[in-house]
C-alpha cells in the first residue's frame, strides 16, 4: 500500500472490523496464547505514535549487543552499499508489516523481523547453491518439516506467509532448545547439531558455551554480528549515510481464498495491477495457473483487495486460458510451441523445462487452450511431481583443473547420477566448461553443514472469495 493511501487503511480497518464480528477465532489467534518461557527485554514506547513501521521495529528491539569487531566491520560494509541498502529495503515494504507483527505476537525481540535482509535481502526468489529458496532461504527437507507444500505447481518456501510462520516456528523451537538468541540464530544458520557440537567441544575444555565462545563455520560466526549490524542501521541510518524510506505501519497486502484455479495474468488483471508486482506477491506459484485448493490464497495489495472481489465477481469468461496436452516422448518443443500459438521460450517457461532441453520427454505440458471453447474445464496434472529446476535457478559450476565429476557432485551435495543426467549423461569434463548443478541440501535451515533434523474454468456467477486481512493469514494445516 502506497504511503499516505488513507482510502487504503480505511478498506483495510473496515475488513479487519468485519473479521472480528464475522470470523472471531481469527482476530483472537493474533494475541499471544501464553507468555513466553523466558522474560524477554523488550523496551516499548506504547506513546509512540508509530506511524513509521520502522519506529515500531527500534521500539521492539530485545537482542543482547556482542563485543566483536565484526559488528562494526557489516556495519561498514552495508554503509558503503547504498543503493543495495535501499532495493533491500524497497522488497521489504511489501512482507515487512506481517512479519513484524507475527514476530510481535510471538513474544520475539524484533531484530527477528530484519532475518531475511540477512537470508535474502528480502528476495523472495533467491536460490542457492544449497538449493534453499524463498526470502528466509529453507531447503526442500527442513520446508517440508515446517509445512511447506512443494511440487511442480508451487513452492511454499516461496510463500511468504507460510515461509515466515515456518521460520519462526523454526527459531521459536531453537530459542527454546538453547536459551540465548545468538544461539538459537547460529543454529538457524549452520544447524542444531553444529552449535551442539561446538558447546560439547567447549564445554570438555572448561570453557564458556556462548556464541562468541564457540568454534563455529566462518559464515556462522558473521551471522549474528551481520543481524546487528542491519538492526544498527535500522536504528540511525543518517549516521551510516543511509536513507530509509518510510513504510507505513499498516497491512501492505490482503489474503483472499480463490473460488476456481485462474491464470496469474488474469488475476493481476482483475487486481488491477501488473503480473510483475502480482507475482512479488505471490513467488510460491511456479506455472501461469494458481491451482485452487482449501489452503489456497492469494495475496493482492490491500488498497486492491475490493478491485479484485467486484471484478472477479462480474467476470463472465473462462479463468483459465491453460490446457493440459500429453505430448508423445521426442517431440520437439519448438514444433509444440508453433503448434500452440506461442514462442518456445514461453512454452519453456510455462512448464520450467530447461533450455538445453530440446524435445519432449512424454510429459504432459501446459499449453495455450483454444480461444473459441468457452464451455472448457482446467483440471490439475503432475501433481505428484517434484518442483521443477528452470534456468532461472540454475546454478553453472566452471570446472577447475583437477575436478571429476565425483569431486563437484560431493561438493554440491547431489548424487552422481543427478550429475550426469543434468548434463546429458556427460562423463568427461574438462578445466573451463560449465556443467549445470543443484544442490539438494539438509537439515538446518538451509546450509549444508549443518544436517539435522477440481475443477475449474468457466464462472457466469463465481462464488465469493473469502478474505482475511493480512495479520490474519495463517499459515494452512
Amino acid at each position: 500500500m502506497a504511503a499516505g493511501s488513507k482510502d487504503g487503511a480505511e478498506q483495510v480497518l473496515a475488513m479487519e472490523s468485519h473479521l472480528s464480528s464475522s470470523f472471531p477465532d481469527a482476530t483472537s489467534s493474533l494475541l499471544p496464547t501464553e507468555e513466553p518461557t523466558e522474560p524477554l527485554a523488550l523496551i516499548r514506547d506504547v506513546g509512540l505514535p508509530q506511524r513509521n513501521l520502522w519506529e515500531r521495529i527500534r521500539n521492539g528491539y530485545g537482542m543482547q549487543e556482542l563485543d566483536t569487531a565484526l559488528v562494526a566491520r557489516h556495519e561498514r560494509w552495508y554503509a558503503a552499499q547504498p543503493d543495495y541498502v535501499a532495493r533491500m529495503t524497497d522488497r521489504a515494504r511489501l512482507y515487512l508489516y506481517f512479519i513484524v507483527r507475527e514476530v510481535e505476537r510471538r513474544g520475539m525481540p524484533t531484530e527477528i523481523a530484519l532475518l531475511p535482509m540477512i537470508e535474502s535481502a528480502f528476495n523472495p526468489t533467491a536460490y542457492s547453491p544449497s538449493n534453499a529458496s524463498g526470502i528466509w532461504q529453507f531447503i526442500p527437507s527442513t520446508g517440508k518439516h515446517f509445512g511447506m507444500q512443494q511440487n511442480w505447481w508451487y513452492d511454499g518456501r516461496r510463500d511468504v506467509i507460510g515461509a515466515t510462520n515456518g521460520a519462526l516456528d523454526y527459531l521459536q523451537k531453537l530459542h527454546d532448545e538453547f536459551g540465548d538468541w545468538a544461539l538459537a540464530l547460529a543454529a538457524y544458520n549452520c544447524g542444531e547439531r553444529c552449535v551442539e557440537r561446538a558447546q560439547a567441544r567447549n564445554r570438555k575444555k572448561h570453557k564458556p558455551t556462548d556464541f562468541l565462545s564457540l568454534k563455529l563455520p566462518k559464515e556462522t560466526r558473521n551471522y549474528v554480528p551481520k543481524l546487528l549490524a542491519t538492526k544498527h542501521i535500522i536504528s540511525n541510518p543518517a549516521s551510516f549515510g543511509v536513507v530509509l524510506a518510510d513504510i507505513p505501519n499498516q497491512p501492505y497486502f490482503a489474503a483472499i481464498s480463490p473460488p476456481h484455479h485462474i491464470d496469474v495474468s488474469l488475476a493481476a488483471a482483475l487486481a488491477n495491477i501488473t503480473v510483475d508486482d502480482f507475482k512479488a506477491l505471490n513467488p510460491g506459484n511456479s506455472r501461469p495457473v494458481i491451482l485452487q485448493n482449501d489452503s489456497t490464497r492469494i495475496l493482492i495489495p490491500a488498497a486492491k483487495a475490493e478491485t479484485f472481489m467486484a471484478s472477479l465477481e462480474n467476470h463472465d469468461k473462462p479463468l483459465v486460458s491453460w490446457q493440459a496436452y500429453q505430448s508423445k516422448k521426442g517431440e520437439p518443443l519448438d514444433k509444440l510451441a508453433e503448434r500452440f500459438g506461442i514462442t518456445e521460450d514461453k512454452l519453456r517457461k510455462a512448464n520450467g523445462i530447461l533450455s538445453s532441453v530440446k524435445v519432449s520427454s512424454g510429459q504432459q505440458l501446459l499449453v495455450p487452450a483454444a480461444n473459441d471453447d468457452a464451455n472448457r474445464e482446467f483440471v490439475a496434472f503432475n501433481m505428484h511431481l517434484a518442483p521443477t529446476l528452470d534456468d532461472s535457478h540454475l546454478i553453472l559450476h566452471t570446472v577447475r583443473k583437477g575436478e571429476t565429476l565425483g569431486s563437484i557432485a560431493r561438493r554440491y551435495h547431489v548424487s552422481l547420477a543427478s550429475l550426469k543426467a543434468r548434463n546429458g549423461g556427460h562423463t568427461l569434463i574438462r578445466p573451463g566448461q560449465k556443467i549445470a548443478v543443484a544442490g539438494t541440501g539438509s537439515f538446518g535451515h538451509r546450509r549444508h553443514h549443518g544436517a539435522r533434523v477440481t475443477k475449474a474454468g468457466r464462472a457466469k456467477q463465481p462464488p465469493k472469495p473469502t478474505m482475511s486481512a493480512l495479520a490474519a493469514a495463517r499459515q494452512p494445516s
